[in-house]
C-alpha cells in the first residue's frame, strides 16, 4: 500500500501514542513520589527551616500532575513522529531526565541529601533544556509543552538552594527514611 494517511488516521495515531505515555509518565511519578514519604509525610522534611517562598503542600500535586501530562503528551508527539531525524536521541533524552527526575524524590526525602538534591535538580533542568530543544527540532509543540517543567524545575532548584542555605546540617535532623511507602 502506498497511500498517504488521512489527517483522522495520523490524529488517532497520536492518541493512541498519548492513550500509553500519559498514564506511563503519571505513574512513573507517583512511583517516585511514594518511595520514601515526602512533603507532609516526612518528619525530617518538616524539621527543615524552609524559605517564605515554598510552596503549601497542596501544590505539589497540581504543580507535578500538570507537568507529567504535558510531558507524556510532548513524548507521545515525538513517539507518534516516526522517522524524524534526531527521534532516537530526543527519546533517550528524555528518558535520562525521567530518570533524573524519579532519583530526586529518594536523594533529598530518603537520603536527606540537601546539597546533592540541589545539584541533581541542576542536572534535571540541563537534561529537561536539552530534551525540549532535541524535541523543538521534531515538533515545536512538543517542546513548548515542557516549558511547565522547566519554569517548576528552576523555581524549585531555587526554593532548594535556600533550604541548603537555611539547614547546613539538615540532613542530621532525622533519621533517613528506613523502607518504601509502597504497601504490596
Amino acid at each position: 500500500m502506498s497511500e498517504i494517511a488521512s489527517k483522522g488516521q495520523l490524529r488517532m495515531s497520536f492518541l493512541r501514542w498519548a492513550m500509553v505515555t500519559v498514564p506511563l509518565v503519571l505513574l512513573l511519578g507517583l512511583i517516585a513520589g511514594r518511595l520514601v514519604p515526602a512533603g507532609s509525610e516526612s518528619a525530617w522534611y518538616a524539621a527543615l527551616a524552609k524559605p517564605a517562598g515554598t510552596p503549601p503542600d497542596y501544590a505539589f500535586p497540581i504543580a507535578w500532575t500538570t507537568i507529567y501530562v504535558c510531558s507524556g503528551l510532548a513524548l507521545a508527539m515525538i513517539l507518534h513522529a516516526r522517522g524524524a531525524r534526531g527521534r532516537g536521541a530526543a527519546i533517550a533524552l528524555f528518558v535520562v531526565q525521567m530518570i533524573a527526575n524519579m532519583a530526586w524524590t529518594t536523594v533529598f526525602f530518603g537520603f536527606h541529601q540537601i546539597f546533592g538534591a540541589l545539584v541533581l535538580l541542576i542536572v534535571i533542568l540541563l537534561l529537561v533544556i536539552a530534551t525540549a530543544l532535541a524535541f523543538g527540532r521534531i515538533r515545536s509543540a512538543a517542546a513548548w509543552l515542557l516549558l511547565p517543567y522547566m519554569v517548576w524545575v528552576s523555581y524549585a532548584a531555587v526554593i532548594q538552594f535556600q533550604i541548603w542555605q537555611l539547614n547546613p546540617d539538615g540532613g542530621a535532623l532525622v533519621p533517613a527514611a528506613p523502607a518504601t511507602q509502597i504497601e504490596l
